[in-house]
């Protein structure tokens, strides 16, 4: 059946009114500067005096698609039930683009990563992703849900905790003796402190590992503290070179030139991601970890090419020694994975390591679609389009969510309700469910109440973090420690924070060193759930 749209061709054409609205004549003008189409389009079809033709003057209809932040999907739809959004708009600079399309090159000329991009550079992106401009903006927006790019978002580290608001400011708190703070000294801080410095600059997204920080802002560029290298440590947290500390936001320019959307830091090398889906890794240069044939003290950025030279990546997640990657491609979205493959963390069926990427052919195979990947420090986890959670990797402590499980090698479904957030930490997971509660499952997290676990202290199965669940609150974002680290010759325990949907930040866990926010009574180790003294809306 056809949209009760395309009888507005006709003479019983629906009719806006309106008072006295005379159409300028130069509604047929010369083409404008595309970067304002968007605000000033005009269609160029005939239009009455007095009246306004839904379909002879569709510039409400374009503004409605774009102001509503329509899904890409709901976009196609459009265009595929009803021919008035398939014909082409008629509006410039492209008069055969349909109104969805418009629409959909409206929604990304909004964010800043495409923005500021040349018309080449943004025509060449839309042909990567197959030659859509919703598929384009399909493209930007798992990024900007997947690591909450442009987003308030919480980010727990080994020992220390980093905040970014909806704003773009940066708030840090706990272990700082690399300076992995970012405040300018190595002094602990047991309560959110602003990083003053990088006050002008807006920061979309951030990466903590073991005495390092990467932050990215919406003009591309990456700034870094702590450890000075991006280099390794050993277990004891011993840096393979004699590197000083950072304790100042620097820019890295060895990444100038590269419009950066999102950083991760592993164990042992660091990696980021181009607005173009191309990744760049740092240092374990060695062939069987990231396929660039080069030393290990070589931490210079290089590009991964190989199998993912035509792929568009959307997401990455590093963990210790691995690396995983969210494909973006027109026909859905695919898992690859490189590095160590010990506890079958690749995903692969097997414990080998891989130098170059490799795609994770078990959800293809069984039409898994996978939206979202999280890597913990052992273990893996995708989350589905349909909400479902799968797991794989080293499974000490429960943390695969299905029983005492040593290890799984292929990427096995978790129990649990209809998913929107996985996290993956160190041998514990972390679910928010659609309706904004939090499961967990694994070693039993510190500062959650007793009865929570089995015998041996671990959770076995997902299950209802219920001190979370007695705060009412919907959670829309969780992060747990996914990398152990040594602080004043100590193993810091893991922590916890969780973001709500009013902006509204909470810890657990691990807080000897400040990274709850609040100093503890001297002699405790963790503390249960509590609110975090800051507002990131």
């Amino acid at each position: 059946m056809e949209c009760p749209m395309d009888a507005t061709a006709s003479e019983a054409a629906l009719v806006i009114q309106f008072h006295n609205i005379v159409h300028d004549a130069t509604s047929q003008s010369p083409q404008r500067d595309p970067e304002d189409e968007h605000a000033k389009r005009h269609f160029s079809g005939e239009e009455a005096i007095g009246q306004f033709p839904l379909a002879a003057s569709p510039s409400i209809l374009l503004h409605l698609l774009s102001s509503c932040e329509l899904d890409p999907k709901d976009l196609a739809a459009l265009e595929a039930t009803c021919t008035f959004f398939r014909n082409p708009a008629k509006f410039p600079p492209d008069l055969e683009l349909s109104l969805p399309e418009l629409a959909a090159l409206d929604m990304c000329q909004e964010r800043a990563m495409f923005k500021l991009m040349e018309a080449e550079e943004k025509e060449w992106l839309k042909q990567r992703c197959g030659g859509s401009w919703k598929l384009v903006l399909g493209y930007i927006l798992v990024g900007e849900k997947n690591y909450r790019r442009g987003k308030s978002q919480v980010i727990a580290g080994p020992g220390c905790s980093i905040v970014v608001t909806t704003k773009g400011g940066v708030y840090s708190f706990g272990a700082n003796s690399w300076g992995q703070l970012g405040l300018g000294d190595t002094e602990h801080k047991f309560k959110p402190c602003l990083i003053r410095s990088l006050q002008g600059i807006r920061i979309t997204q951030a990466a903590v590992g073991s005495r390092r920080t990467m932050l990215v802002s919406d003009t591309g560029s990456v700034y870094k503290f702590g450890h000075s290298t991006f280099g390794p440590f050993d277990y004891y947290g011993t840096a393979a070179t004699n590197e000083v500390s950072c304790p100042n936001p620097q820019l890295v320019e060895s990444l100038k030139g590269i419009f950066v959307v999102q950083a991760s830091i592993g164990g042992f090398f660091s990696a980021v991601l181009s607005r173009e889906g191309r990744v760049y890794t740092f240092s374990w240069g060695h062939p069987d970890r990231l396929g660039h044939g080069t030393e290990i003290a070589d931490v210079e950025p290089r590009l991964l090419s190989g199998p993912l030279e035509d792929v568009l990546v959307a997401q990455i997640a590093a963990g210790n020694c691995y690396l995983l990657m969210l494909a973006y491609q027109p026909n859905g979205m695919s898992v690859y994975s490189m590095g160590c493959g010990l506890g079958g963390k690749l995903g692969h069926g097997n414990t080998r390591n891989e130098g170059t990427p490799l795609q994770i052919e078990h959800f293809q195979t069984f039409n898994i679609r996978p939206m979202s990947i999280s890597a913990g420090a052992f273990h893996a986890a995708v989350l589905s389009s349909d909400g479902r959670v799968f797991t794989w990797g080293w499974g000490v402590h429960g943390c695969l969510g299905r029983g005492a499980e040593e290890y799984m090698t292929l990427p096995t479904a978790v129990e649990t309700m209809k998913a929107v957030h996985v996290s993956t930490g160190y041998y514990t997971t972390f679910v928010i469910t659609h309706n904004g509660e939090v499961y967990t499952f694994g070693q039993k997290g510190l500062g959650l109440q007793d009865g929570e676990d089995d015998e041996s202290g671990d959770i076995l199965a997902p299950k209802l973090v219920t001190s979370l669940a007695g705060l009412e609150e919907r959670f829309v974002q969780i992060s747990s420690t996914n990398a152990g680290d040594w602080v004043d010759d100590k193993l810091v325990y893991s922590h916890t924070v969780a973001l709500t949907n009013s902006g509204k930040m909470y810890a657990f866990g691990g807080g000897s060193k400040g990274q709850l926010g609040v100093k503890l009574a001297e002699g405790k180790e963790a503390m249960p759930p509590f609110q975090v003294a800051l507002d990131l809306i």
